[in-house]
């Protein structure tokens, strides 16, 4: 089944191997509850508690592809999730460092991720904040939508870094990704097509 997935994202137009041998490593299965285990490995969003979603798989490699991951990298997640996607980065060979607002979802993934052999650094906060205490970022996810990006995340991006994000305020958003320049002085954005994310909040859930 899990062969099938990748095989199926291939054909959507992600040809990156090395994406496509992450999304393979990943148990996907082991992210959901188990009312939706018989249907892990179809490319479809599902939900997980707390208002939230595990992405759809093709979104999750979509994402990565824009972000441009290479082994090392240090990589900022804004919005941790189930954290499915933090684990595609870590099997990347990237070092993730995941922010959640849902306390419910961020102890879950606290207790749970290290039992499948990845490295992330969790963090309980505010997404909009990001982690300027352990900025730079080489690139910078952010797996909700956002009515616009916040001048402190750019501040936190690596001169010649990047940031993925959904931008939008209505039910359908646009996937953007924004390059800092060598000299840090300038962003560059490009847009890649319609998507639908749930809407990044403010502020910790004591949820």
């Amino acid at each position: 089944m899990r062969r099938k997935l990748v095989n199926e994202i291939r054909k959507k137009g992600i040809l990156d191997e090395e994406i496509l041998e992450a999304i393979y490593r990943v148990p996907r299965h082991l992210f959901l509850d188990s009312g939706f285990l018989r249907y892990a490995y179809e490319d479809k969003p599902f939900p997980i508690g707390s208002g939230q979603t595990i992405s759809q798989p093709y979104t999750v490699a979509f994402q990565t592809w824009l972000l441009n991951v290479s082994r090392g990298a240090k990589i900022l997640e804004i919005g941790t999730g189930s954290g499915y996607q933090a684990c595609v980065l870590a099997a990347l060979g990237a070092k993730v460092y995941s922010i959640e607002r849902q306390k419910k979802l961020y102890e879950k993934a606290r207790s749970f991720l290290p039992e499948l052999g990845f490295k992330i650094n969790l963090f309980y906060g505010d997404g909009y904040l990001g982690l300027p205490a352990h900025a730079p970022f080489d690139g910078i996810l952010i797996t909700a939508a956002v009515p616009e990006i916040p001048q402190c995340l750019f501040d936190q991006l690596e001169t010649g870094g990047v940031l993925v994000s959904p931008v939008g305020r209505g039910d359908i958003q646009t996937m953007y990704r924004y390059t800092k320049s060598e000299d840090g002085k300038k962003i560059t954005k490009k847009q890649f097509g319609s998507f639908r994310f749930v809407p990044m909040l403010k502020e910790k859930a004591d949820d």
